[in-house]
């Protein structure tokens, strides 16, 4: 797959249109489903979308190839979340998006041997709370807990999209677990 992905980035740094389709084709729904758990918007996480392979198409010719591209990616669209959450309003209401919400993340349809009404409406609010628990980190804490738990990211990996040690990297999710935890203690 990788070295699949360094041959579309140099055939797209050739001008290859085909190459970059692809490459769209592979990373879109990834970036959308990064930018939509980061900034918890339908709208925001399509502009996200949008501007990272803007900058993707831009800067083909910085990338290298001797890193992997996913990282690269993955890093270019959340420094533009981290940067939206940034040009926030410090306060916010945390169900501000509730109708923005249409329930299509990714574990909004956990399958279950024996679905009833009331199962479907306690799994909805436990999701809707883990959600907002995760929505209240702050951003550095929110970003590292998104890449390794939702993205399933390695730690290295992580440390390389946001370009920091590993050693930082653990701190942010020990805290961030630490955080949530707390959160969650009063909910369940």
């Amino acid at each position: 797959m990788e070295h699949m992905e360094t041959r579309l980035a140099k055939l797209a740094r050739k001008g290859d249109q085909r190459a970059f389709a692809e490459i769209v084709e592979l990373y879109k729904d990834k970036i959308y489903y990064l930018a939509y758990r980061m900034l918890n918007n339908r709208h925001e996480a399509e502009d996200i979308v949008q501007e990272t392979f803007l900058r993707v198409y831009k800067n083909l010719e910085r990338y290298d190839e001797h890193q992997k591209f996913s990282t690269w990616i993955y890093r270019i669209g959340t420094n533009l979340c981290i940067d939206r959450l940034r040009k926030r309003k410090a306060v916010y209401s945390l169900d501000a998006e509730v109708n923005d919400q249409e329930g299509s993340d990714g574990y909004a349809m956990i399958p279950g041997d024996e679905r009833t009404p009331e199962s479907e409406f306690l799994l909805s609010e436990t999701q809707t709370t883990i959600r907002d628990a995760i929505d209240s980190l702050p951003a550095k804490y929110k970003s590292v807990m998104i890449l390794r738990y939702l993205q399933d990211l390695s730690l290295q990996e992580i440390s390389d999209v946001l370009d920091m040690p590993v050693t930082t990297i653990k701190t942010r999710v020990h805290r961030g677990r630490d955080f949530l935890r707390k959160k969650l203690e009063n909910k369940f």
